[in-house]
């Protein structure tokens, strides 16, 4: 008599947990979903991250007098096409990034918490926003660098470059995620954005560098992530306006750059989150 019931309840819960398990990841994709609309819908953010770096590619790229030369794998426009990538989809991150972390601060994900949806379930839809759009940009300027001539050798090199110029963009979330948590104000990421532009002419990202400059640049955070994205179109070699012979960087060193600079990202995180535990 007593067998029964037991093995009903077993049943049960057994039958329950994958429905609840459906059910958060429906909530977490309604709200990363409608997020990712919204955030798209933001005319001010959609100029900076997807329509600033498309018209930057075609008057630097596409219309250029000197689009058609050849450049490693490929030809100038593809590099600057993949340059103007990397640029829409680190801006995407790192504003994403900070965003989120505003928003905790304000309360926002207590509120959502009263739909169901937890602190992780936040955090993962965030990620999935942040993905996303980093993501645009770099379809759009791709799709347009393509009807406009640029050009790759060889066919794989289209996904690595654009895979390379996402997966680049990851740490600079936690950029954006160090800023928001060490000032705490809309403003720092704001702020954070316009540094990422002076990052991105110091390195090499816009024009190509030479002399001091250069050497100075293979220290910064975005030479790494640039020269990563422009792997399969120049293995390593670097673009020198100045008539010498082009200089190169092995697959170790911008990796390490890349690296490096994550670490210090996720420290300055981690120093950022224990002050604001402190304060609150």
């Amino acid at each position: 008599m007593t067998a029964t019931p037991s093995t009903t309840t077993a049943t049960a819960s057994t039958t329950t947990t994958p429905v609840t398990h459906r059910s958060t990841a429906r909530r977490i994709a309604g709200y990363a979903g409608w997020e990712l609309l919204r955030n798209v819908r933001m005319v001010e953010s959609t100029f900076f991250i997807v329509v600033l770096p498309t018209v930057l590619y075609i008057m630097f790229g596409a219309l250029s007098s000197w689009g058609d030369g050849e450049a490693g794998h490929g030809n100038v426009s593809a590099y600057n096409m993949t340059a103007m990538a990397v640029y829409g989809a680190t801006m995407a991150t790192s504003a994403i990034a900070g965003s989120a972390a505003i928003e905790r601060q304000q309360g926002w994900g207590r509120q959502l918490g009263l739909t169901g949806l937890g602190g992780s379930g936040y955090m993962v839809g965030k990620i999935l926003v942040a993905l996303g759009i980093a993501l645009l940009p770099i379809v759009v300027i791709f799709v347009v660098g393509a009807l406009t001539g640029a050009r790759f050798d060889e066919g794989w090199m289209w996904p690595a470059s654009g895979g390379l110029a996402l997966l680049g963009a990851i740490p600079f979330a936690l950029y954006g995620l160090a800023a928001a948590l060490l000032f705490r104000s809309e403003a720092a990421v704001s702020a954070a954005s316009g540094i990422l532009v002076v990052l991105a002419f110091f390195g090499n990202l816009f024009m190509p560098l030479t002399g001091t400059l250069l050497t100075i640049a293979k220290f910064t955070p975005v030479y790494g992530i640039a020269s990563l994205t422009r792997w399969p179109q120049l293995e390593g070699a670097v673009v020198d306006t100045s008539g010498g012979a082009p200089a190169g960087d092995p697959l170790w060193a911008i990796v390490l750059n890349v690296g490096a600079w994550t670490v210090v990202f996720a420290v300055l995180c981690l120093i950022a989150s224990r002050r604001s535990t402190r304060r609150g």
